[in-house]
Formats: structure tokens, C-alpha cells, sequence
């Protein structure tokens, strides 16, 4: 690779190439990751502290806590640097480190939702043998496999995008290195690459999707045979706040990276980068604690302590 590469470094434009909107946008974008940052921190803390949330369901919440919390502070404190300085400059190494730390929390997640969706199904379908099949040795074992599985296939597409030669233009028309704006600074045709990363892409990120989709078809099928009308909205209920992320994930994922880097348009990339980057993962705390009574006892209790 380093026999082909002739630059050394290379130039991210930020949020905006508008000086004056950067003024705008940049503490707005500040208070959506700080909000993100204290709710999954808080997530992470009432599930670690209060001992009637140590479940397999808050489990993987946790752990989704923690990965949103890595993915959005590999991106938007850099950002934030780059929009306030002007100064875009980021070497070789370090955007080659930044898209496989990227893809690596992004891939893991995907894994995770697919785990979380078999945890319901199994909650719903097997309520009997859940607590035995379920166990802490099991759980761990299916969040370590989503982060191999995330390693692996971050690694993939880290090697793929860098194995081409780059000989300058430079400008990364984005605001953290991606796949699509750095593959189209090649100075060599790039649609094999891109081809083989479509291909793998699809296979990995709709197999994880069709995991999901027939978990939840098995779910609906299962909870529809429910009598009750209170059982049925219970049932569903448990699995509102996974559907509701897994739609927002999966929308501005597949918009980005599931079509050509050829017609890859820096706004519209730029816009769903930051909806599934930033939006996203703070938005997941709210979606998770709304209407989860558990979750909202144990953060009152965290936050106004004998009161409750």
C-alpha cells in the first residue's frame, strides 16, 4: 500500500463549507452529543447500580449505551475541532484508524440489534425457558461475538478503501473520514473496490436485517394468539423501543452505504451521516426510558435520590 501512496495527509471540510453556518450548527450539534453523552452514561449507570435491571434486556441495553457513546465521540469532537479552527488536516493513519474505529462501533451494533432482537423473540416465544437459555454466560458471549464480528468486518473495508493508491485531490468532502467521499479521491478506477464492499455489505448488513424482520414476524405471529387485549399491548410494548432504533439505523445506514460512492452527494451524505452518527444514538436513551416504567424509576431514584 505505502508503495502507491503518494499523500500523506488529507483535508476534511467539517460540518458546512459556509463559515457563517458553522457558528450555527456546531453548538447545536455540541448539545445533541452532550444530551446523547449524559443519557446513555445514565443508562449505563442505573443498570450497573440497580439490581432489579440486571436482565438480559438491559444488558444489551447497556452495552447499545456504550457503543452509541463510542461511536459518536469518534466522529463529533473532531468535527467540532475542525468547524471551530478551520483546520481540517487529518494524516493518512489517523482518518485510516478513524473509519475502522467508525465501521467497527457501527458493524458492532448492527450485530447487537440482531441479538436483541432474538432476546425478545425468545422472551416472548419462550417465557418459561428464557431465564435458563438466556443466561449471563450467553448474553456475553452473543456481545463479544458482535464485536469480532464488527472488528472483522470494519477491518474488511478499512483495507479495501486504503489499498487504493491516493495521489491527490486531498479535500474529504465530509466531516469525518468515510468510505464513499475517500474512495472517490482515488486516482485509480475504484469500482472493483467498491463493488467487492457493496457485495459484502449487503450480505452482512441484510442478513443481520432479515434476522431481525422474521424475529419480529415470529413475535408478532406469537403475541396476535395472545387473548387479551392488555396482554397483547404488553407484548409489543417490550419491543417498541428495539423496532423504533433498528428502523432509524437501518433507514440512514442503508442510505449511505448501500448505494454507489459514484453517486454519492456531499450533502445528502453529510445530512444522513449526521442522523445516524449523532441523531441516532442520542436519541436511543429517550426511546429506550420513555415508556419503559423500570427505567424511568431507576433514573429518578439515580437523580433525586431518597425522594423516590
Amino acid at each position: 500500500m505505502s508503495n502507491h501512496t503518494r499523500v500523506t495527509h488529507f483535508i476534511l471540510r467539517g460540518f458546512s463549507d459556509v463559515p457563517h453556518l458553522r457558528l450555527v450548527v456546531v453548538p447545536f450539534f455540541l448539545l445533541i452529543y452532550t444530551f446523547g453523552l449524559l443519557g446513555n452514561l445514565s443508562i449505563i449507570t442505573v443498570v450497573t447500580r440497580d439490581s432489579r435491571l440486571h436482565y438480559p434486556m438491559y444488558f444489551f441495553l447497556k452495552n447499545l449505551s456504550f457503543l452509541d457513546i463510542c461511536y459518536t465521540s469518534a466522529t463529533i469532537p473532531k468535527a467540532v475541532v475542525i468547524s471551530l479552527t478551520g483546520s481540517g488536516v487529518i494524516s493518512y493513519q489517523e482518518c485510516a484508524a478513524q473509519l475502522y474505529a467508525i465501521f467497527t462501533f457501527a458493524c458492532t451494533e448492527c450485530f447487537l440489534l440482531t441479538a436483541m432482537a432474538y432476546d425478545r423473540c425468545l422472551a416472548i416465544l419462550r417465557p418459561l425457558l428464557y431465564g435458563t437459555i438466556m443466561s449471563q454466560k450467553y448474553c456475553s458471549a452473543l456481545v463479544v461475538t458482535a464485536w469480532v464480528g464488527g472488528a472483522i468486518y470494519s477491518a474488511f473495508h478499512t483495507f479495501n478503501t486504503f489499498s487504493l493508491p491516493y495521489c491527490g485531490p486531498n479535500v474529504i468532502d465530509h466531516f469525518f473520514c468515510d468510505i464513499p467521499p475517500v474512495m472517490r479521491l482515488s486516482c485509480t478506477d475504484y469500482h472493483l473496490s467498491e463493488e467487492m464492499g457493496f457485495a459484502v455489505s449487503s450480505c452482512i448488513a441484510m442478513s443481520s436485517f432479515a434476522l431481525t424482520v422474521v424475529s419480529y414476524i415470529v413475535i408478532v405471529v406469537t403475541v396476535l394468539r395472545i387473548s387479551s387485549v392488555e396482554g397483547r399491548w404488553k407484548a409489543f410494548s417490550t419491543c417498541s423501543s428495539h423496532l423504533t432504533t433498528v428502523i432509524l439505523f437501518y433507514g440512514t445506514g442503508s442510505f449511505v452505504y448501500l448505494r454507489p460512492a459514484s453517486q454519492y452527494s456531499p450533502t445528502l451524505g453529510r445530512l444522513a451521516s449526521i442522523f445516524y452518527s449523532l441523531v441516532t444514538p442520542s436519541l436511543n436513551p429517550v426511546v429506550y426510558c420513555l415508556r419503559n416504567k423500570d427505567m424511568k424509576f431507576a433514573l429518578q431514584k439515580l437523580y433525586c435520590g431518597r425522594k423516590y
